[in-house]
């Protein structure tokens, strides 16, 4: 599998390839920290499967906001803010869970700091440690102090997450524009590597990655190409005026309507093939 990263304006800024059974929220983390551009991300939309109570801990720590999109958002419980106050809210009373425990976050906030934010950084830009290696090993110790402590500023941070997300049409549809690029990006890839229906016939991890890797230049240049084309046909002044606020935000340079992926073949109708010639030479 692999996992891409995509910036808004639809360009992949980094691809990983994994396992089907690795965790995704592993895979956004090392992507939004080892990407190798100048980008400074400062907001991740994910889907179900990128979102744990870990994931937002860690993206608190690591100073960039988790925005997923929630499958089954009817089932989500929210955190109460404090216990010993079991009639607050009498109308969010279906929909609360046990409280954030403000105390062990307090005290193991130093820890949790130590464990992520430098140390996470520093492992996985020098290669030392994969992502999903980290946090196998934080799972393994679950009743471990600052394990529990990342659980706690989890449940705060996605309990505030669900509140805005709930209140605000604004939020959603920021997420759901931000996925479809994504989805859009998806639809690209497909449309790009159409061969033996989008599989890598290889269990070579070097042609492999050699392959995604390819497939990552590919959709950069044809990112880069219709940009191009955008930015030759918006200046002429026919388009100037025509094109509303509504058209513009519409537009983007990860269309592949126009392109023949199986090449372009030229028939001459004033011409015939030889065959009469050929049949003879094959009897003969």
């Amino acid at each position: 599998m692999i996992y891409w990263h995509v910036e808004r304006k639809s360009i992949c800024i980094y691809s990983q390839l994994k396992t089907c059974s690795s965790s995704e929220v592993a895979a956004m983390i090392e992507g939004v920290l080892h990407h190798g551009t100048e980008m400074e991300v400062q907001k991740n939309y994910v889907d179900s499967h990128g979102q744990n109570e870990v994931a937002f801990a860690f993206c608190r720590l690591l100073g960039f906001e988790l925005l997923p999109r929630l499958k089954a958002i009817h089932s989500k419980k929210l955190s109460r803010p404090e216990a010993g106050r079991p009639d607050d809210f009498p109308n969010l009373q279906p929909v609360l869970t046990r409280a954030i425990d403000w105390d062990l976050i307090a005290q193991q906030y130093d820890q949790m700091v130590k464990y992520t934010t430098p140390s996470l950084r520093s492992w996985l830009r020098l290669g030392t440690a994969a992502a999903e290696d980290i946090l196998r090993r934080f799972d393994r110790h679950a009743g471990h102090p600052t394990y529990r402590g990342l659980i706690a500023l989890g449940k705060a941070q996605r309990t505030i997450f669900l509140c805005r997300y709930l209140v605000s049409p604004l939020l959603r549809r920021e997420i759901e524009e931000g996925l479809n690029v994504v989805e859009n990006f998806n639809g690209a890839t497909s449309f790009i590597h159409f061969g033996r229906g989008g599989e890598m016939a290889t269990n070579r991890r070097e042609d492999q990655e050699l392959g995604m890797l390819t497939l990552h230049l590919l959709q950069v240049c044809l990112v880069y190409i219709n940009t191009l084309m955008l930015q030759q046909i918006l200046a002429e002044r026919d388009w100037e005026s025509r094109l509303t606020p509504e058209d513009l935000r519409a537009l983007t340079p990860l269309a592949y309507a126009h392109v023949n992926p199986y090449g372009t073949f030229r028939l001459d109708m004033d011409a015939r093939l030889a065959i009469d010639q050929a049949e003879a030479i094959i009897q003969e």
